[in-house]
């Protein structure tokens, strides 16, 4: 198990970050955190940031209570600002919010209300800070993942198939489309660190046809590789089935059901990994406290699915799954981007 303690390298890594977020002296940064947050990230980014002269100051609340008997995990919807509104408020009046909730804001219902007025957001992920170490982000990253933006906007479809039996039509249609590479430097906008990715979420009537979950594919909210394969279902957006006779269904089956929420098995976002630094084995090498894997969410070629809230579809739930696929093709209309697992381009 890795020590958490403050380690010079660390104070420098955040602090490059957040010079390319373009923290300038004298700019008014909230580092918004829990008390069940990471807290030798809250102290790196209060450190780093202190040290290009920004005006800082913590918010700092309680872990929200359960509201449910089933455990959140991985959704990147923090409940901790729910109700709260002079605190959203607050926030909207910063230069930038330095997001250290446990689940992230970057699905939150509030968000919206944050960035209008020209607050940045940054989410920096739950993990250990060697992770963020390795995975800091560079200039490289921007420039692939923009140009992924651009293909999927100007995108009607996208296709996915694989050996493994995939087959899933996605309309593109007016669909939202948004990368991350790792920081944010324009009014209004939020990113998470680490970055690396691009991901479209489908409006309603939009996606149909087959995932193939195959051994060695990846559940984040379980944190875990498959072992037995899994057929997702999936018709006029929603998962009407989970196929399979492993304990790899079996989990999923038992945790979709508890939420008694036919939101959960909507889908949330689809998209691919472009991070030539992430690496697949990540899961392998943290204990489970010490990673969110969000570096398996950016790994590159492989193709990113999600259920759960998709707030440009209306739906807003607690119950999410990313899962990222590997050994697929991706085309978007005519071309493709990624071919049985590999980034092309």
């Amino acid at each position: 198990m890795l020590t958490e303690r403050i380690e010079a390298k660390w104070i420098n890594v955040f602090r490059e970050v957040f010079d390319l977020c373009r923290v300038a002296v004298g700019d008014e940064v909230v580092i918004l955190s829990e008390s069940q947050s990471r807290q030798i990230n809250v102290q790196l980014a209060e450190l780093a940031l202190l040290a290009l002269g920004a005006k800082v100051f913590h918010l700092v609340l309680p872990s929200p209570e359960l509201i449910s008997n089933v455990p959140v995990r991985s959704t990147g919807s923090s409940y901790a600002l729910r109700d709260r509104a002079p605190i959203v408020a607050a926030l909207a009046r910063t230069t930038l919010v330095v997001d250290l909730t446990v689940e992230g804001l970057l699905h939150a219902p509030e968000l919206p209300k944050i960035l209008e007025e020209g607050t940045k957001v940054l989410m920096i992920s739950n993990e250990h800070p060697e992770a963020l170490e390795r995975l800091r982000p560079d200039e490289s990253l921007r420039s692939r993942v923009q140009d992924a933006v651009r293909k999927a906007k100007a995108a009607k479809k996208l296709i996915v198939t694989s050996d493994a039996g995939t087959e899933l039509n996605v309309s593109l249609t007016g669909c939202p489309v948004a990368g991350v590479w790792g920081w944010t430097d324009r009014p209004g906008t939020v990113a998470h660190w680490p970055g690396g990715v691009v991901v479209a979420f489908p409006l309603r009537h939009a996606v149909n046809g087959r995932l193939v979950l195959d051994v060695g594919d990846i559940n984040l909210t379980f944190k875990r590789y498959l072992e037995s394969p899994v057929t997702l279902m999936i018709e006029d957006d929603y998962v009407t089935a989970v196929e399979g006779s492993g304990v790899d269904a079996v989990l999923m089956r038992n945790y979709y059901d508890a939420w008694d929420d036919p939101e959960a098995y909507g889908v949330s976002h689809v998209g691919w990994g472009l991070n030539p630094k992430a690496r697949y084995e990540a899961l392998t090498v943290y204990d489970r406290r010490d990673t969110n894997g969000t570096e398996l969410r950016a790994l590159a070629g492989n193709f990113l699915f999600s259920t759960g809230a998709n707030e440009h579809a209306g739906r807003f739930t607690l119950g999410h799954f990313d899962l990222p696929v590997l050994g697929c093709t991706i085309k978007l209309d005519d071309e493709v981007v990624v071919e049985k697992g590999k980034l092309l381009g």
